[in-house]
């Protein structure tokens, strides 16, 4: 560390605990005073290791132990300052016009590719070359933007995601989980944001991080997660809880999140990269994985989910209820919340298709439908419950119960998957036209469903509980369905529904 940059260092660890910190009053106390713009900066590349956070009128302050705050409303929109930044990185590349001739024909052929490509891309590295990058930041961007802030949330509704954050963020892409963290937190969080991104797209996630806050600290890796290094520690860096990067730049050992979003399908060997990334979480952070909604990468983050859990502890949206139990079902759950506003630039690029085979809306992707993990190594839960089989039925016995009415208590763990429900078309467990809801218990060996038949004021609480919520039903009844070879519990007029706490 040069002098000056130690007497920076040395004077704001000193003041930081007696008033903010102010640029001008350090560069007095310092041999030949060095401009404040200098002593700004330094203060600015050392804040995250001394905690601090700048204000607006451009002093230092530690930042504060109060955690992040759910989100308090649905979020509709892909913000203007990263719609704008992507318009202008693709003008750059391809011209003013870059949604019409030549360059749209490029990314609409290119945007096609991806989406019929990525449906057999599992277990196969996707090759983001410059124009795969742009096009598959147009088309993804808003949707991943959204998911992982309603993931994020889940964690934050126990208080448990902190103002002070070191993140690892894999294969990162061309940023959209990134940006959403960083608007997921308050301007007074202070983010040490790591990423590994190997190819072309990691440009244009290094363009749209600079339209992120001022205490946001990225750092970009352009390597692969199985080659990063986590780092040991080593002479310089040291975090004020101890923690030190290693000589070479890589980034801490210990994370307070590692992301790993819409990545684990194009690994080679997605357990592996999973179970290293673990072992890099602190003892009180998590792991949150994304995958998109369809059938293959969703089941696959079920199957790794449940792969890695005696080194672990699966925090939600999974459930265990019953002690010494685990499901072996297929695990297809996915969330689905309000679609976003059109983006400018996907509106562009559409209504520019000139040729026969466009179908308005093709490149316009406003869905936000996820499957996520959250995995925890401190043992917490989001609901941490052990159910007694003297009062409730469990759902690896059901088989026993057909034809009968029982108790039960399960999580939902899908939104309606009929077309008669909640505004998705996704459909699975039957052609029911009845609203029809995936749940568990943490044991299930077959597919569940709860199909309401009969909406009364006693079991509505079904259609209001959020994905993942506790709920216990009263007088269901249980049917086999031989079509989808998976179990069908009745909410009726008989039937009761509870949300629990």
């Amino acid at each position: 560390m040069s002098d000056q940059r130690e007497a920076v260092v040395s004077n704001a660890k000193y003041l930081r605990n007696v008033r903010p910190i102010d640029p001008e009053e350090i560069s007095d106390y310092i041999e030949n005073q060095p401009h404040p713009a200098v002593v700004r900066q330094l203060l600015r590349e050392e804040a995250p290791s001394l905690g601090l956070i700048e204000r607006e009128d451009g002093t230092f302050v530690p930042v504060g132990d109060e955690p992040v705050a759910p989100l308090g409303r649905p979020i509709d929109r892909f913000p203007d300052r990263y719609a704008d930044a992507l318009e202008d990185l693709l003008a750059d590349r391809y011209g003013p016009n870059w949604h019409d001739g030549a360059s749209g024909d490029l990314l609409r052929s290119v945007i096609r590719r991806v989406k019929s490509e990525y449906l057999y891309s599992q277990g196969k590295s996707v090759d983001y070359d410059e124009d795969v990058a742009a096009g598959y930041a147009i088309y993804h961007l808003p949707g991943y933007y959204a998911a992982v802030q309603y993931a994020l949330s889940d964690l934050a509704e126990r208080g448990l995601l902190g103002r002070e954050l070191r993140v690892l963020d894999v294969g990162a892409g061309v940023g959209g989980p990134a940006l959403g963290l960083c608007d997921f937190l308050p301007e007074d969080a202070l983010l040490e944001y790591h990423a590994v991104e190997p190819s072309a797209a990691a440009d244009v996630l290094e363009t749209l991080l600079t339209e992120t806050g001022r205490n946001v600290h990225p750092t970009v890796h352009r390597t692969t997660i199985e080659s990063f290094e986590f780092g040991e520690g080593g002479a310089d860096g040291e975090d004020g809880n101890g923690n030190e990067g290693d000589e070479d730049g890589n980034a801490h050992s210990e994370y307070d999140l590692v992301l790993l979003a819409n990545v684990l399908s194009e690994l080679e060997d997605p357990e592996a990269v999973l179970r290293s990334c673990l072992e890099a979480v602190a003892d009180d952070g998590a792991l949150l994985a994304l995958a998109p909604a369809d059938r293959e990468t969703s089941i696959q983050l079920r199957e790794l989910e449940r792969a890695v859990e005696d080194d672990t502890t699966i925090y939600s949206p999974a459930v265990r209820l019953w002690a010494g139990e685990r499901p072996s079902d297929r695990g297809w759950s996915f969330d689905v919340r309000p679609d976003l506003d059109v983006p400018p630039f996907q509106r562009r690029l559409d209504e520019a298709a000139g040729d026969d085979e466009h179908d308005p809306g093709e490149f316009v992707n406003v869905d936000v439908q996820f499957s996520y993990s959250i995995l925890r190594r401190d043992g917490r839960r989001r609901i941490d419950l052990d159910l007694d089989t003297d009062r409730w039925a469990k759902m690896a016995e059901m088989e026993r119960h057909v034809t009968n009415r029982v108790d039960l208590v399960a999580a939902k763990f899908s939104r309606s998957l009929s077309d008669a429900g909640d505004g998705s078309t996704t459909r699975a467990g039957g052609s029911n036209a009845n609203p029809l809801f995936k749940i568990s218990d943490g044991s299930e060996a077959v597919d569940h469903y709860a199909v309401l038949t009969n909406e009364t004021a006693l079991n509505r609480p079904l259609l209001e509980a959020d994905y993942g919520d506790l709920c216990s039903f009263e007088q269901a009844l249980v049917l086999w369905n031989d079509d989808e070879e998976a179990y069908n519990l009745v909410v009726d007029e008989e039937t009761v529904v509870d949300r629990l706490v």
